[in-house]
């Protein structure tokens, strides 16, 4: 970390510059939710096919966050950030331009490979700036770009979309990224890192149970959401009847409740990281439930949504302590790992929900998957406490015994 925390004027344009970037990410991997429809219309596809092009994206993300982490261990963090979000930009202006569904595909995965790692090294970056008292503060900064991006950005793409053409809102979020290029090389100064665990290190601690049912429990349980999310818009459209314009400020409900979830979940996990992650997946599965049984009824469809961002956020910020408890000796690779796991889920929900739309089940389906998912990831969060709490008791029986 650096030697010694910056000024604060100097503190405060770096974590901007850095949460422009996590602005960014967060319009790109939502916004083609809302785009689908206009998507597949112009490239000929349906509405599961274009799908696709998130489960793309998040493939991006689960193979970059690691593998980047890993690779550019060394590497001067100044650099790799300038470095990632010039892939960032470049993935994005591919997508703007691409004439059909495969070479889009392949721009959203390239869009998605700096994802986690752009992330995981800002926040460090920008905890290194401060006095370590103010680290946590730090970090939740620069992440404040992702939940702007939900109440504002994600809705203002989408509106974009409507009115120009789906292309223009990737235009909107490769500005973003050439921006965010300039900003940080102007406002991020260089710190001194301490020196990077090894890799083969890192890689043996994620082997841990409790790391990996962590992970696992993201992939799977955080699922639900996307299988929903991911078709939104025409869930929206065609069966509760709200109009295309108005897409745009149903997403920013969605973008509330995340925000929401977030302020509710912290104190919850203050008191208890398992039972607010148990809280999480129920109420996740309860209000998917909810979705799939009243999406014909707009206003309690729209109060579903706005509970899901609220599951959402508490699934998370649980799973994210969870596995920040259990990976002390592993932060930087299980800090990619966590973003990883939850991409897998986006393409998991995005694919699954994509398969039973394709097979004539309608738009309610996603819903009852997304529920399926919700119950697999509790199974196994409640796997990891039981096997967590079997390990604390025979480690205490066995101080007791010596």
């Amino acid at each position: 970390m650096s030697d010694a925390p910056v000024p604060r004027r100097v503190y405060k344009f770096a974590v901007f510059a850095l949460a422009i970037g996590a602005f960014a990410i967060g319009v790109t991997e939502f916004a083609t939710m809302g785009l689908l429809p206009h998507i597949a219309r112009e490239l000929g596809i349906t509405v599961p096919q274009a799908g696709h092009a998130v489960s793309f994206y998040a493939i991006g993300v689960v193979i970059g966050a690691p593998l980047i982490t890993t690779i550019a261990a060394h590497m001067d963090r100044k650099i790799l950030l300038l470095c990632l979000m010039g892939l960032f930009a470049l993935g994005n202006f591919a997508s703007m331009l691409a004439p059909d569904a495969t070479l889009f595909n392949i721009a959203r995965f390239v869009s998605g490979l700096p994802h986690g790692a752009y992330l995981g090294i800002g926040a460090i970056v920008a905890s290194s700036l401060v006095p370590a008292n103010r680290r946590g503060r730090a970090m939740s900064r620069v992440m404040l770009g992702l939940t702007i991006a939900n109440i504002f950005g994600v809705p203002f793409a989408a509106a974009l979309g409507n009115m120009l053409g789906w292309r223009s809102a990737y235009a909107l979020v490769a500005a973003l990224g050439i921006l965010t290029v300039i900003m940080v090389a102007i406002a991020v100064p260089r710190v001194k890192l301490g020196q990077a665990p090894s890799a083969r290190g890192e890689l043996k601690a994620l082997a841990r149970p409790q790391i990996i049912l962590t992970l696992l429990a993201g992939s799977v349980g955080f699922g639900g959401m996307f299988a929903v999310y991911t078709y939104v818009t025409p869930t929206m459209t065609d069966l509760a009847g709200v109009p295309e314009t108005a897409i745009p400020w149903v997403l920013a409900v969605y973008g509330l409740g995340m925000t929401a979830g977030s302020l509710i979940a912290g104190p919850l996990v203050d008191k208890s990281i398992e039972r607010s992650g148990i809280g999480g997946m129920i109420l996740s599965a309860l209000v998917l439930a909810t979705f799939g049984a009243f999406t014909h009824i707009a206003a309690i469809a729209i109060i579903a949504l706005f509970l899901i961002g609220i599951a959402g956020s508490m699934i998370t910020t649980a799973l994210q302590m969870r596995l920040l408890r259990e990976s002390t000796d592993a932060p930087s690779l299980s800090a990619a790992m966590n973003h990883a796991a939850f991409n897998l889920a986006n393409a998991l929900g995005a694919w699954l929900g994509g398969i039973v739309i394709t097979a004539g089940l309608g738009y309610r389906a996603p819903a009852w998957v997304g529920v399926g998912l919700c119950l697999a990831g509790l199974i196994v969060i409640l796997i990891a406490i039981a096997l967590r709490r079997g390990g604390s008791a025979e480690h205490a029986n066995r101080t007791v015994v010596d």
